[in-house]
């Protein structure tokens, strides 16, 4: 029998080995891809997936059932994890961020699932490339406005400008999607 993400959380704060390796076979292809996305850097990915079901293990408490589904809760678990491990990474390395010579808008398989990602990519795909490359830098590489616009080589107004369009715009495709799911 399947058991859910909640039992399978009950019983790991019984300190029950057998269901955190489920939970890590469910899960640890969408938390290292993530990771991944965000990093740049395999064994920083490794890493990070290892920290989040770590976390788990130790805090399995932490996720609440009446605040979402627990992938998402995952999600943003690994999102911050690997964020903190990219300011950490950059703060010891004292150097500005380099980025690639361009900064590809998709979102890798397996990342948010398979239908999720796929709706995700179609959404970005819409929105105009210079408001998909700062929502990607920003939520996917942990840049803060000021790194962007450093390395973007833009006015840190523009950046924020085209980051509040881009979420704005996303925001509201998720919503027309939705209602059309739903209808």
């Amino acid at each position: 029998m399947l058991l859910s993400d909640g039992e399978l959380l009950r019983l790991i704060a019984l300190h029950n080995q057998d269901a955190l390796s489920e939970l890590y076979r469910r899960y640890c292809n969408l938390v290292y891809s993530l990771a991944f996305h965000t990093l740049q850097n395999a064994d920083w990915a490794e890493e990070v997936t290892q920290d989040v079901f770590i976390k788990i293990w130790t805090q399995p408490d932490r996720w609440n059932p009446t605040g979402g589904k627990f992938s998402s809760w995952l999600l943003t678990v690994t999102r911050y994890t690997a964020i903190d491990r990219l300011r950490k990474e950059q703060h010891h390395s004292s150097r500005e961020v380099q980025l690639p010579e361009s900064i590809p808008c998709e979102i890798e398989d397996g990342f948010l699932g398979d239908e999720l990602g796929k709706d995700f990519r179609m959404l970005m795909d819409q929105l105009p490339t210079n408001q998909a490359q700062v929502i990607q830098l920003a939520f996917f590489r942990g840049m803060t406005h000021k790194q962007m616009a450093s390395a973007l080589d833009l006015p840190i107004g523009t950046v924020k400008t085209r980051l509040r369009l881009g979420l704005s715009k996303l925001k509201h495709s998720v919503t027309e999607s939705f209602r059309l799911k739903i209808n």
